[in-house]
């Protein structure tokens, strides 16, 4: 039996790091074993803000792989602030009141004259290659996945002029996602993006969302089937570790400047006033960027002495931090619009086997996750005395070697068991 074959249109792809390539770098790994064969369409020279150069290894050998040249005007932007361009690119946006004349100008441009996005000139040159690739290949389905929301325009056109068969694969919101109200959109900027966003929820045959929020938000614009496919873990091979001797929290990822979680501080810094032998163990590992208001933030909490800035590191070895890390944490922007982000890392965290503190939003769909699988505890931002409570908690268990977590029903949130659910949409 033949398999059917599907083609893939992403922007993400090894050797891009960062949580955006996993996804459908894990599903194409997957996909065969249910009798579909993923073509991976991708930029020929894309402008990365992060580079893996390790994920390359992860491609699957056998996968076909078909690159379109993009013209990049992030590249061009470099050339006034290579170091905002950079940051703009990765949706992180300096504070409002801090912001250079640069910066405003770089983020009025982004937003109105890149509509839907900075890739919006890849989609018709992809148009007219996927157009002939169709004719002559037997592709059954085609997927396009964002941000960036351009390629969802690639799967628009396409839908339209022949009439494929197009799932749209949504990792975040599109006019939702807390950096769109940042970009100085115009009236008739912010009503373009709304009109697009309802054409392609319109016109695709199925949605695919990766939060619960993100499915009722998207039910309010379309009548389409909608599928929640949540990000995932795999099985990753790394050597056996050690847990650390300090008192250690971990958090990978960027802690961005308003994904602050100021309680935590000021409950760290209570408790090694308080508690001489707590103030002698704790160490705060950031494995990934820690921005500068982040990090004064801690100033004033008197913590800068505890902190271990490793920076941002290879995939492989962010899996390491997590594992021999005492304690995980999991921050998020204290938004309405942020209730549906589950970042790709929780259910890393999971599997690290090591206890969760998540802090976010009230109605945050990760308090659901990590409930039901007992992986941790979520508490809001004005939840002081239940977090300073918690915190004593495991550390009093860590002094008695006894600091665990007791995991339940983490197999459906293996990427696997995730690709079964895709595969059966296709």
């Amino acid at each position: 039996m033949s398999k059917k074959k599907v083609l893939i249109i992403a922007y993400y792809w090894p050797p891009a790091g960062g949580p955006g390539v996993q996804r459908w770098l894990k599903f194409v790994k997957y996909l065969p074993e249910f009798n579909i064969e993923p073509i991976v369409f991708v930029p020929e020279n894309p402008s990365y803000p992060l580079i893996d150069e390790s994920l390359i290894a992860e491609i699957p050998t056998g996968i076909t792989v078909i690159k379109q040249h993009i013209k990049e005007p992030y590249k061009l932007a470099g050339l006034f602030s290579k170091n905002k361009s950079k940051t703009i690119s990765k949706g992180i946006i300096t504070e409002k009141e801090n912001q250079s004349f640069i910066e405003k100008l770089m983020l009025f441009v982004r937003g109105n004259f890149f509509i839907p996005d900075a890739r919006k000139n890849w989609v018709n040159p992809s148009f007219k290659t996927i157009k002939a690739l169709l004719s002559k290949q037997n592709i059954e389905s085609i997927v396009t996945t964002g941000p960036p929301h351009s390629l969802h325009l690639i799967g628009l056109k396409l839908k339209q002029e022949l009439g494929v068969n197009w799932i749209a694969d949504f990792r975040d919101p599109w006019t939702t996602i807390g950096y769109h109200k940042q970009l100085k959109l115009l009236k008739s900027s912010a009503e373009k993006h709304k009109k697009l966003e309802h054409q392609v929820l319109n016109t695709a045959d199925k949605i695919i969302v990766t939060s619960f929020t993100t499915k009722k938000e998207f039910k309010n614009i379309t009548q389409k089937p909608i599928e929640v496919i949540t990000n995932g873990y795999d099985d990753e091979k790394t050597e056996t570790t050690v847990l650390d001797s300090k008192f250690t929290i971990s958090h990978i990822g960027s802690l961005l400047s308003k994904r602050n979680p100021e309680i935590l501080w000021q409950v760290l810094s209570d408790l090694k006033k308080e508690n001489e032998s707590f103030s002698n163990d704790l160490q705060l590992n950031f494995v990934g960027l820690l921005s500068e208001s982040v990090a004064n933030s801690l100033k004033n909490f008197n913590l800068s002495n505890y902190i271990n800035n490793v920076g941002y590191v290879s995939h492989k070895q962010s899996i390491r931090f997590q594992k021999k890390s005492q304690i995980l944490l999991l921050v998020e922007i204290n938004s309405e619009d942020t209730k549906c982000i589950i970042p790709g890392k929780l259910f890393e965290y999971m599997v690290a086997h090591r206890p969760i503190i998540a802090i976010g939003p009230k109605g945050w769909d990760v308090k659901t996750i990590i409930t039901q699988t007992n992986t941790g505890k979520y508490f809001t931002y004005s939840d002081y005395n239940t977090v300073k409570t918690t915190i004593l908690q495991h550390y009093n268990a860590y002094k008695n070697n006894a600091l665990q977590v007791h995991p339940i029903g983490l197999q459906k949130y293996h990427r696997k068991a995730l690709t079964e659910q895709l595969a059966k949409l296709l």
